[in-house]
């Protein structure tokens, strides 16, 4: 089994992209059934893709912006997310955010979804990581919340993290500062729920190291480094300052010998100790996660220095937002370039900003001054 570089590295087989999101994420947020557009940008021309209805009407826009910047992609769209069609395109390969259930029952590969459901669980991922010998916090894990007594707190380090084993974009994730918090984010959580708690990392940065499996191969796409308000997570940027995959790599060949496809990443902290450098692995995202999609279309239009962040709009459709004289231009390197843009509807986006850093500087303030 090889591990392979991801430059120049492009997968050659017909895909039928559908990257909705509405079976795997947390319920509430509104605009989430937007987010399957980000197929578009990752798309080739001889894939087909799966769009949302709503995203119909700003389709003239987002594919006259990717013809300008030189983004090839499908014009082949489905407009609807039905999974069944996964199953029923002949000679085309499945791409999805998350192979779980419903896509298996289409397309039929166990051991890719039992592979992504062990690994989804942050308390399986501690118990592989320590079986591997892979760096990871400290970390209490327990199979029901309503197991755990006064007598397994008493030594907890604080601040920590209680978690649930299975979470949704950050949601049942609770900082604590003491054992009263501690105690009370524990009662949130529904009897018989897995969790941990977890220490914290006094981390200089957080990374996102992202695999693809392609065929036999092992692929190191991107390590990109997390932008972070606080605690929250607001984009990555390229180049990272520290790639560390040999930390994580035991477990990335663990998952694809065990069925693992697609993309998958580590989150992974950056820590300074008096022996020098620490990487410990926080978690494992068996699937697509915010930076892949950057990542994938940065690696198309050859942009090596990016940062992809997360914006606010007033605007409802991608004609209101003026990209004149900012727009990526294929001859320069730089310029900004739509990633995430179904959710303008909702007043949001993601964008990625090409270019060396001050240039991205500049980019977001011109943007931010549009939008």
């Amino acid at each position: 089994m090889s591990v392979a570089l991801a430059h120049g590295y492009a997968a050659a087989s017909r895909r039928i992209l559908n990257h909705d999101i509405m079976n795997c994420t947390a319920d509430g947020v509104t605009g989430n059934q937007l987010y399957s557009g980000r197929a578009l940008g990752i798309s080739e021309p001889w894939d087909i893709v799966q769009l949302h209805p709503d995203l119909e009407p700003l389709w003239p826009a987002i594919h006259a912006h990717y013809q300008r910047i030189g983004l090839q992609h499908t014009n082949d769209v489905i407009w609807h997310v039905h999974r069944e069609e996964l199953g029923s395109r002949i000679g085309f390969q499945p791409s999805v955010f998350f192979f779980g259930p419903e896509e298996c029952r289409f397309w039929g590969d166990n051991a890719w979804m039992e592979t992504v459901d062990y690994i989804n669980s942050k308390n399986n991922f501690v118990a592989l990581a320590e079986h591997l010998q892979v760096d990871s916090p400290q970390t209490r894990c327990f199979d029901r919340v309503d197991d755990i007594s006064e007598g397994d707190l008493a030594d907890v380090a604080f601040p920590c993290y209680a978690k649930a084993a299975v979470s949704v974009s950050g949601v049942g994730i609770s900082r604590c500062e003491d054992l009263d918090a501690l105690q009370d984010a524990l009662t949130r959580f529904a009897p018989g729920t897995p969790v941990q708690i977890q220490e914290e990392v006094m981390a200089d940065a957080f990374l996102n190291l992202q695999y693809q499996v392609i065929g036999n191969d092992l692929v190191r796409l991107t390590a990109s480094e997390q932008i972070l308000d606080g605690f929250v997570h607001q984009g990555n940027q390229v180049p990272a300052r520290h790639e560390p995959w040999e930390c994580v790599e035991p477990m990335a060949r663990w998952l694809q010998d065990h069925g693992i496809k697609g993309i998958f990443a580590f989150d992974v902290a950056v820590v300074q100790t008096p022996n020098g450098l620490r990487f410990p692995a926080i978690e494992c995202n068996p699937r697509f996660n915010g930076a892949s999609y950057p990542t994938l279309v940065a690696n198309k239009l050859g942009i090596r220095a990016w940062r992809a962040v997360a914006f606010q709009t007033r605007h409802r459709s991608l004609q209101a937002i003026d990209l004149s004289d900012i727009e990526f231009n294929p001859k320069t390197g730089a310029g900004v370039v739509l990633v995430n843009w179904g959710p303008v509807l909702e007043g949001k986006l993601l964008v990625l900003l090409a270019g060396n850093p001050a240039q991205q500087d500049q980019l977001q303030q011109q943007l931010l001054d549009r939008l």
